[in-house]
């Protein structure tokens, strides 16, 4: 039987090639770590690759499918896009879709409407009467807004399964009705079908995980190449 051969190639090695093979099984393991930690800073998402656990996105995404993240902070949040965040008191992160926005526009000081209106003083090439009579729509509106939201908005967003009949406030922790920047894991950039089942399989069944763990470390234990 294939256990009793890899038990007989253990019992064959001598203490050298024991301690070669357990430091090659080490650095195996070292390297791996060490990609996965340029993932994360390359992506700056803490976990780059995820695998989909549920059926709640489909058809965009189905049970097993890998995804790859990033989570660039210079990069907004929009409408439609497709994050993995977490909540708190839930091991497991979630993918889902970006269903609204919800921007908080924090009052300006008196300073800074002051110091934009002198701005704007600045930038106009026009008589004295013209300048005293801007209106408040050029000192208050909808530039002075962007700005202003740029430097000091708080953004929150809700989210939603496409497969799903309602949104995703029911998964929020209590009293929460939104998700932060804070809150996000990465977004979504690419996928490979279906080729994260055995991640599945291996949450769902823990002695098939165990098994598989168990093979992998004896075969690159005897393995001698």
């Amino acid at each position: 039987m294939l256990s009793l051969d890899f038990l007989d190639d253990v019992r064959r090695m001598n203490k050298r090639q024991l301690y070669y093979q357990v430091l090659n099984f080490g650095m195996i393991v070292s390297s791996a770590l060490m990609i996965w930690k340029g993932l994360m800073v390359v992506t700056g998402s803490e976990s780059p690759i995820v695998v989909v656990l549920s059926g709640s996105m489909e058809p965009a995404f189905h049970r097993g499918d890998l995804l790859f993240l990033t989570n660039r902070i210079e990069d907004p949040i929009r409408v439609g896009e497709i994050v993995v965040f977490r909540i708190e008191g839930r091991e497991i992160p979630i993918v889902h879709r970006v269903l609204k926005i919800h921007e908080k526009l924090k009052s300006p000081g008196l300073l800074f409407l002051v110091w934009k209106w002198f701005q704007t003083l600045l930038s106009v090439s026009e008589p004295l009467p013209v300048l005293l009579s801007i209106s408040k729509k050029d000192v208050g509106g909808s530039e002075l807004q962007r700005s202003f939201k740029m430097q000091n908005g708080d953004i929150k967003f809700l989210t939603k399964g496409d497969n799903n009949a309602v949104d995703d406030r029911g998964l929020y922790k209590r009293g929460q009705h939104w998700l932060e920047k804070k809150d996000v894991v990465g977004r979504a950039r690419g996928f490979v079908p279906y080729i994260g089942i055995v991640t599945i399989l291996m949450n769902d069944y823990p002695k098939f995980k165990y098994a598989v763990l168990f093979l992998l470390g004896l075969f690159v234990l005897v393995h001698r190449e």
